[in-house]
């Protein structure tokens, strides 16, 4: 049995406790919040232990992994204090506003023989799995390019002000838009590339502030890039596209082309989510025939879109697991269970460390928009 804490309990803490239904062997030993009355919110909803202070959390020696859900300013500070009080740390992107300070923090837990993790747990969810067993088995042969979409849909116009969490906690719109979309959204995308094709060797990015007005509350803001693209070349041979922003329609699906053929997920945001193949030596399935030969015969491009290629089947889960609700349909705590596993293995979780640093960095950079960049981490 591992023991965690939650610091901050703000609307991304209740899709942690969703999902920490789905491993028994963790278990919560308490959370605390700054502001107190969503702290006392979260713990009445749960039935969780709210810490008097930061320091009694840190100090709670039955606690080994402090979980880290405060906002991306104070992620630094609050890795270090956790890190120095002899606790295993996972954070929510990224590890530190700047490389510098993600790098420290990697460094001290190397120093005091600790483990660091970075989410989102995405990176470790079923679709990836069946993605990678896919490329693995030669099903498109060679990958050679991959295009990945982040975009949110025009949050910015939506009524997200009356957005709740099950607990009570507010959508923090205004935060979002100030810290950007790029921060709080490209690791999702960025994960599942690095987990298919290791590192980047280097890339060309650019970011704008795209729509500066975002309506009633944002005015006086310092509002942060709500629109960023990255090209990034891999180690491994493979070119990707990464596109974040906040504006363009709903689009989290990633497309992967090598030399035999594609695969399609549709939705990086879903566990199991859709995953499409199809070969270039393969005859496409009978209704994107008839929609080709509509389009053809019509001269004009059908109003919807399918999604290229056959799904591919999942083999049952072993058991049914808890997930947050739609669009957010991912494992959350699964990174928690997998960073405490490795550790009672004496293992190094697949990100952490290094590769929790190398994902912070190309996040970063696609955030600052500087045109191009040869990331200084590795792994």
């Amino acid at each position: 049995m591992t023991k965690i804490a939650l610091i901050g309990t703000g609307f991304v803490a209740d899709y942690y406790m969703t999902t920490l239904a789905n491993y028994p062997e963790l278990r919560l030993a308490g959370a605390w919040d700054r502001d107190s009355g969503r702290l006392g919110e979260f713990c009445r909803f749960h039935d969780a232990r709210a810490y008097g202070s930061l320091e009694e959390c840190l100090a709670d020696p039955a606690v080994e992994i402090i979980v880290n859900l405060t906002s991306p300013e104070s992620h630094y500070a609050l890795n270090r204090a956790a890190l120095t009080a002899g606790k295993h740390v996972y954070c929510e992107k990224p590890l530190g506003m700047s490389f510098d300070e993600a790098r420290e923090v990697v460094e001290l837990a190397a120093r005091k023989d600790l483990v660091v993790c970075g989410a989102p747990a995405n990176g470790l969810s079923d679709a990836l799995e069946l993605t990678r067993s896919l490329i693995a088995a030669g099903g498109i042969g060679t990958p050679r390019l991959a295009y990945a979409e982040m975009e949110d849909g025009p949050v910015f116009r939506d009524n997200w002000s009356k957005w709740r969490s099950r607990s009570g906690a507010k959508w923090p719109g205004l935060h979002e838009f100030e810290i950007g979309c790029t921060l709080e959204h490209s690791g999702y995308g960025l994960s599942w590339l690095v987990a298919l094709f290791g590192p980047v060797e280097k890339g060309q990015v650019f970011s704008a502030l795209t729509f500066p007005d975002k309506g009633p509350g944002t005015s006086g803001l310092a509002l942060a890039p709500d629109f960023s693209v990255g090209c990034l070349s891999f180690r491994s041979g493979v070119t990707a596209r990464l596109t974040c922003g906040l504006a363009a329609p709903r689009d989290r699906s990633l497309t992967i082309i090598g030399d035999e053929g594609t695969l399609v997920v549709r939705d990086l945001w879903d566990d199991r989510s859709p995953v499409h193949l199809s070969r270039f030596d393969g005859k496409p399935p009978l209704l994107q025939r008839l929609a080709a030969l509509f389009e053809r015969q019509r001269g004009r491009v059908l109003p919807l879109r399918l999604t290229h290629g056959r799904p591919v089947a999942y083999k049952a889960p072993a058991k049914a697991r808890s997930l947050s609700a739609f669009p957010s349909r991912i494992d959350f705590a699964r990174g928690i269970a997998v960073m405490a596993r490795a550790i009672d293995a004496g293992e190094a979780p697949f990100f952490s460390g290094e590769r929790a640093l190398h994902l912070t960095e190309l996040a970063l950079a696609l955030n600052d928009g500087a045109g191009s960049f040869t990331p200084r981490s590795g792994f």
